[in-house]
Protein backbone atom coordinates (compact mmCIF):
# COMPACT_ATOMS: atom_id res chain seq x y z
CA UNK A 1 0.00 0.00 0.00
CA UNK A 2 1.30 3.11 -0.98
CA UNK A 3 1.74 6.02 1.61
CA UNK A 4 0.14 9.37 0.81
CA UNK A 5 1.31 12.95 2.63
CA UNK A 6 -1.83 15.65 2.66
CA UNK A 7 -0.73 18.67 3.84
CA UNK A 8 -3.05 21.83 4.73
CA UNK A 9 -2.82 25.55 6.31
CA UNK A 10 -4.82 26.92 9.24
CA UNK A 11 -4.51 30.62 7.77
CA UNK A 12 -5.81 33.53 10.05
CA UNK A 13 -6.22 37.33 8.67
CA UNK A 14 -5.19 40.52 10.81
CA UNK A 15 -9.29 39.93 12.26
CA UNK A 16 -8.06 36.60 13.38
CA UNK A 17 -10.47 35.12 10.88
CA UNK A 18 -9.71 31.53 9.19
CA UNK A 19 -9.70 30.69 5.61
CA UNK A 20 -11.83 27.73 4.09
CA UNK A 21 -12.20 26.16 0.91
CA UNK A 22 -15.85 24.34 0.31
CA UNK A 23 -14.97 21.21 -1.30
CA UNK A 24 -16.69 19.23 -3.68
CA UNK A 25 -16.14 15.08 -3.33
CA UNK A 26 -18.77 13.56 -6.10
CA UNK A 27 -22.06 14.79 -4.50
CA UNK A 28 -21.07 15.80 -1.53
CA UNK A 29 -19.98 18.99 -0.25
CA UNK A 30 -17.51 19.75 2.86
CA UNK A 31 -15.22 23.21 4.15
CA UNK A 32 -11.77 22.68 5.29
CA UNK A 33 -8.60 24.48 5.46
CA UNK A 34 -6.77 24.94 2.25
CA UNK A 35 -4.45 22.13 1.02
CA UNK A 36 -4.57 18.35 -0.52
CA UNK A 37 -2.00 15.49 -1.62
CA UNK A 38 1.61 15.67 -1.97
CA UNK A 39 2.99 15.19 -5.52
CA UNK A 40 6.34 12.98 -6.07
CA UNK A 41 8.92 14.90 -5.74
CA UNK A 42 7.72 18.12 -3.66
CA UNK A 43 8.08 18.73 -0.65
CA UNK A 44 5.78 19.60 1.95
CA UNK A 45 6.28 23.01 2.14
CA UNK A 46 6.50 23.00 -1.67
CA UNK A 47 3.17 21.00 -1.92
CA UNK A 48 1.40 23.28 0.85
CA UNK A 49 2.66 26.25 -1.33
CA UNK A 50 1.09 25.00 -4.60
CA UNK A 51 -2.09 23.96 -2.77
CA UNK A 52 -2.99 26.88 -1.38
CA UNK A 53 -2.26 29.33 -4.24
CA UNK A 54 -4.59 26.57 -6.69
CA UNK A 55 -7.56 26.69 -3.93
CA UNK A 56 -7.54 30.02 -2.70
CA UNK A 57 -5.24 32.54 -5.02
CA UNK A 58 -2.82 33.51 -2.26
CA UNK A 59 0.59 33.54 -1.60
CA UNK A 60 1.98 32.32 2.16
CA UNK A 61 4.55 32.07 4.34
CA UNK A 62 4.61 28.87 6.64
CA UNK A 63 5.28 29.85 10.08
CA UNK A 64 4.80 26.57 12.11
CA UNK A 65 3.90 23.37 12.44
CA UNK A 66 0.36 23.01 13.95
CA UNK A 67 -0.46 19.13 13.90
CA UNK A 68 0.68 15.50 12.30
CA UNK A 69 -1.88 12.74 12.49
CA UNK A 70 -1.62 9.02 11.00
CA UNK A 71 -5.21 7.66 9.53
CA UNK A 72 -5.56 4.61 11.64
CA UNK A 73 -5.82 2.09 9.51
CA UNK A 74 -4.75 3.58 6.26
CA UNK A 75 -1.04 4.75 4.57
CA UNK A 76 -2.08 8.57 5.22
CA UNK A 77 -0.30 11.00 6.88
CA UNK A 78 -1.78 14.38 7.60
CA UNK A 79 0.37 17.80 8.11
CA UNK A 80 -0.86 20.79 8.98
CA UNK A 81 0.85 24.03 9.08
CA UNK A 82 0.37 27.30 10.66
CA UNK A 83 0.53 30.38 7.32
CA UNK A 84 0.26 33.84 7.11
CA UNK A 85 -0.57 35.44 3.22
CA UNK A 86 1.85 37.33 2.11
CA UNK A 87 0.25 38.14 -1.10
CA UNK A 88 -2.62 37.65 -4.23
CA UNK A 89 -6.64 37.59 -3.58
CA UNK A 90 -9.25 34.93 -3.64
CA UNK A 91 -9.19 33.04 -7.06
CA UNK A 92 -9.62 29.53 -7.64
CA UNK A 93 -7.65 27.98 -9.97
CA UNK A 94 -7.44 24.32 -8.93
CA UNK A 95 -7.04 21.85 -11.99
CA UNK A 96 -8.70 18.95 -10.43
CA UNK A 97 -12.33 21.68 -10.06
CA UNK A 98 -13.28 20.44 -6.26
CA UNK A 99 -13.10 23.84 -4.40
CA UNK A 100 -16.69 25.18 -4.84
CA UNK A 101 -15.62 28.56 -2.89
CA UNK A 102 -13.18 30.21 -0.49
CA UNK A 103 -14.16 32.50 2.42
CA UNK A 104 -12.94 33.96 5.53
CA UNK A 105 -14.55 32.58 8.70
CA UNK A 106 -14.30 33.40 12.25
CA UNK A 107 -13.67 30.39 14.67
CA UNK A 108 -17.41 30.35 15.59
CA UNK A 109 -18.25 29.94 11.52
CA UNK A 110 -15.52 27.72 11.19
CA UNK A 111 -16.99 25.42 14.14
CA UNK A 112 -20.58 25.21 12.69
CA UNK A 113 -19.11 24.72 9.01
CA UNK A 114 -16.97 21.89 9.78
CA UNK A 115 -17.37 21.04 13.52
CA UNK A 116 -15.31 17.57 13.28
CA UNK A 117 -11.96 18.93 11.44
CA UNK A 118 -12.31 21.87 13.89
CA UNK A 119 -11.97 20.10 16.59
CA UNK A 120 -9.26 17.62 15.57
CA UNK A 121 -7.36 20.39 14.73
CA UNK A 122 -8.18 22.14 18.40
CA UNK A 123 -9.65 25.54 16.80
CA UNK A 124 -11.53 27.31 19.96
CA UNK A 125 -13.86 30.20 19.99
CA UNK A 126 -11.87 33.19 21.17
CA UNK A 127 -8.47 31.59 21.10
CA UNK A 128 -6.27 33.63 18.32
CA UNK A 129 -3.98 30.55 17.22
CA UNK A 130 -4.30 26.96 17.90
CA UNK A 131 -1.87 25.46 19.60
CA UNK A 132 0.67 22.93 17.98
CA UNK A 133 0.09 19.39 18.82
CA UNK A 134 0.93 15.71 17.65
CA UNK A 135 -1.38 12.61 17.08
CA UNK A 136 -0.63 9.54 16.00
CA UNK A 137 -2.43 6.51 15.91
CA UNK A 138 -5.08 8.02 17.92
CA UNK A 139 -3.01 9.39 20.62
CA UNK A 140 -2.18 12.70 21.16
CA UNK A 141 0.87 13.99 23.29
Amino acid sequence: MKRVDVVSAIIRNEEGKILLVQNRKGDSFYWGPPGGAVEEGETLEQALHREVREETGYAIRVTGLSSFVKDRGHHVLFFTFFAQVTGGSIQISDPDDDIVEVRWADARQANELMPDLAAALQLEVGQEQARPFYAFEGTRN
